[in-house]
């Protein structure tokens, strides 16, 4: 979701002058880097930003995306991948890369309230909502804080476990990157003048770290750096086709293509023409080589998205959840308020389908807000953990379902889970052999159950059906467009495939990367047949 997660302050309104003053400072010389995959292939992870089943299977048969089809044919593909949650790039890719959901590695969502601080955390939704909060927090918080502070510093990252292995790494334009080698990212003049961004930011990455406008290698990125921040599917391909021609990939290298993502919030899931653009720097990736079986014989390749997203109706009335008409009885804060955000009762946290309710009134019980949200029938569940157990109610139910880990019933990733009440408002089933079995909501329990855990303080969570989505004062809508952040698979399920190597993870769970990463790295894992 680049055009909600990344600088969109800086991309709007700073970075257009970028090409007329932004004097940069590219990455250190690649070549001052020495790659040691001596274990096996160097692995490349191509994330793909809202690609989905469906529109990639159309293109495809289409005959219009060669350099998909030449992958998905000479290797493996698979529809369901599931993702984190909520699904959100910046909890998907710090799921990826740590191996963890959001109790674990600590990245509750887009945004989120930050209960020592007494502040919204906002990553950089859109611009309204950005400026309301103030511009500045939100560049601090997405360059300086997101990686070196609020990612779980006791959660490993893919590239401190492969450094722990003497093995190098790469992040090619990357949301999430942290790692053990220290770097220096250069602040564009126009965001360093206005005192948005220090100068110079001093930061902590895998080897190699690419990142826009503020730290490249690739010498034809230098006429990128006007666009979007020099963060484009373009900029990614030319640092990668960079590496690969200098001979320098590393043992695991992650390369990040935004450019779908805004065409699927605009058109629905059914924008074909991103999927052509990502198509065409896959070609020219793959032409790197002298042919692109070469390719296959060289690396092993995983392309796969990181989220779907539902379609969003066109009626604004029906389509819009708006939390201060659902939530009128109470005193709920917006991002532009003058006062406090502890003077008021709620404070939500929207990442689009879904969203956190703080309950900074210490009055107020759970209950009593979970009996206002789900009065409205267009959110499909509402959640909150109390006293060790998580529970889960619906205006679809009339009973609570409630859950925790570790007892007599086990999912299919064999998961056990203690559960009790209303199965159905999670759409899972169980069997006499009390095995979980999901539908609507893959991996229900263990990802809900990570985003209640995610962060301090008293809040629930609100998940929508499809169709709509969640909104207050100045935060973004996507009527007629696609939406994501929720639970639901239509969110939640992207495909993925892998070519070079016949290893795959345990599960097709975006958590389970980091540990097939790591067993690809030292050609170590089970091959399935």
């Amino acid at each position: 979701m680049k055009k909600k997660l990344l600088l969109v302050f800086l991309i709007v309104f700073l970075l257009a002058a970028v090409s007329v003053i932004g004097l940069h400072t590219p990455a250190k010389n690649v070549h001052q880097h020495h790659a040691s995959n001596k274990q096996g292939k160097p692995v490349i992870v191509l994330l793909v930003d809202s690609l989905m089943d469906d529109p990639l299977q159309q293109v495809v048969a289409d005959g219009n995306a060669p350099a998909f089809e030449f992958l998905m044919n000479s290797g493996r593909y698979y529809p369901d991948l599931v993702s984190s949650y909520p699904t959100m790039s910046v909890t998907i890719d710090s799921t990826l890369l740590t191996g963890t959901y959001a109790n674990g590695h600590r990245i509750p969502g887009l945004a989120w309230f930050k209960a020592d601080e007494h502040r919204l955390v906002n990553y950089g939704s859109g611009l309204n909502e950005i400026i309301a909060l103030g511009a500045k927090q939100v560049t601090n918080d997405s360059m300086l804080h997101l990686n070196q502070e609020h990612l779980n510093k006791q959660t490993a990252t893919i590239y401190e476990e492969l450094a722990s292995r003497n093995l190098e790494a790469a992040s090619l334009n990357g949301l999430i990157y942290r790692g053990p080698k220290p770097h220096t990212l250069t602040t564009p003049n126009v965001a360093a003048w206005l005192n948005m961004l220090p100068k110079t930011i001093q930061t902590k990455g895998p080897s190699l770290l690419s990142m826009g406008a503020f730290s490249h290698f690739s010498p034809k990125n230098h006429l990128q750096l006007w666009k979007s921040a020099g963060l484009t599917d373009t900029a990614t391909a030319n640092e990668l086709v960079y590496l690969i021609e200098q001979n320098q990939l590393p043992a695991f290298t992650l390369a990040y293509f935004p450019d779908l993502d805004k065409q699927v919030h605009k058109h629905g899931p059914m924008a074909l023409k991103g999927i052509l653009q990502v198509d065409k720097e896959l070609q020219t990736i793959l032409n790197t080589y002298r042919s692109w079986e070469e390719a296959l014989e060289k690396a092993v390749w995983i392309v796969c998205g990181d989220s779907g997203q539902a379609v969003i109706l066109d009626n604004k009335e029906t389509a819009e959840i708006d939390l201060n008409q659902v939530l009128s009885e109470f005193a709920v804060w917006n991002a532009g308020d003058e006062a406090s955000p502890t003077s008021f009762q709620i404070v939500p946290a929207l990442n689009a389908r879904m969203t956190y309710l703080h309950l900074l009134d210490e009055q107020l019980s759970y209950t009593e807000v979970a009996a206002k949200l789900t009065s409205d029938e267009r959110i499909g569940f509402v959640a909150w953990s109390e006293n060790g157990t998580n529970y889960v109610a619906s205006a679809h139910s009339d009973q609570l379902f409630s859950f925790s880990p570790n007892g007599d019933y086990t999912d299919p990733y064999q998961q056990t889970w203690s559960i009790d009440g209303d199965e159905t408002i999670l759409d899972l089933t169980t069997n006499d052999q009390n095995a979980i079995l999901f539908d609507d909501y893959p991996d229900a329990l263990a990802r809900l159950h990570g985003a209640l855990h995610s962060h301090d303080g008293r809040f629930l969570i609100a998940d929508a059906l499809p169709g709509y989505e969640f909104i207050a004062d100045h935060t973004p809508k996507h009527i007629g467009g696609a939406g994501h952040g929720s639970l639901h698979k239509l969110d939640s399920t992207m495909p993925f495939i892998v070519a070079g190597t016949n290893v795959e993870p345990d599960y097709r769970r975006l958590v389970d990367f980091k540990q097939w990463v790591e067993a690809l790295t030292n050609s170590q894992s089970k091959t399935f047949e």
